[in-house]
C-alpha cells in the first residue's frame, strides 16, 4: 500500500474514483458521437472552448480586477469586503443567462413554440427579476454582516 501511494501519490480509492469518472466520461463521449450529428457536436465543444478561453475569460477576468480595486474592504482585518457579495450573485446570473440565453433572447421562439406551444415572452424579464433578487438578497446579507461584524476601535 504504501508503494502505491508513493508510485500514484494518492490512495487506490482515489484511482478508483479516477478510473470510474473517465469510464463515464468515455460513455458519454460515446453517446453524444453516436447522436445525429457527431460533426456538430465536436464543432459546438470546440468554438465554446475558443470562445471562453479566447473572449469571456479575458472579459470577466478584467471586470473581477476592477470589481477588487473599486471594492476594496478597508484595512481592518475584521472589515468586511463587499466583492464576494457583488460576485456570487453576478456568478449566478451569469450562469442563468449563459444556461438560458436562446429563451431570455427569444432567440429560439420559432422552435422552442413548435416544440411546446408556448412563447419566449416572459422569459426575460424573469431573469431580470431571479438577478435582482439575487442581488437584494446578497445586499441585505452584506448588510445583516456588517451590522453583526465587531467593531474596530
Amino acid at each position: 500500500m504504501r508503494r502505491f501511494r508513493y508510485e500514484y501519490g494518492s490512495g487506490p480509492l482515489h484511482a478508483l474514483g479516477l478510473a470510474a469518472s473517465f469510464a463515464l466520461t468515455g460513455y458519454a463521449v460515446l453517446r453524444i458521437a453516436g447522436g445525429p450529428s457527431p460533426l456538430s457536436v465536436l464543432l459546438w465543444f470546440v468554438a465554446a472552448i475558443v470562445a471562453h478561453d479566447l473572449v469571456l475569460l479575458p472579459l470577466y477576468s478584467s471586470i473581477d480586477r476592477i470589481g477588487a480595486r473599486v471594492l476594496r474592504p478597508a484595512r481592518s482585518p475584521r472589515a468586511i469586503s463587499p466583492l464576494n457579495h457583488v460576485r456570487v450573485p453576478a456568478l449566478l446570473s451569469g450562469l442563468m443567462l449563459l444556461v438560458w440565453f436562446p429563451l431570455v433572447l427569444g432567440l429560439s421562439d420559432p422552435t422552442f413554440r413548435a416544440n411546446t406551444g408556448l412563447g419566449t415572452d416572459g422569459y426575460f424579464a424573469r431573469w431580470l427579476l431571479l438577478t435582482g433578487v439575487l442581488f437584494a438578497v446578497s445586499g441585505i446579507a452584506y448588510v445583516v454582516r456588517r451590522a453583526r461584524a465587531p467593531r474596530a476601535s
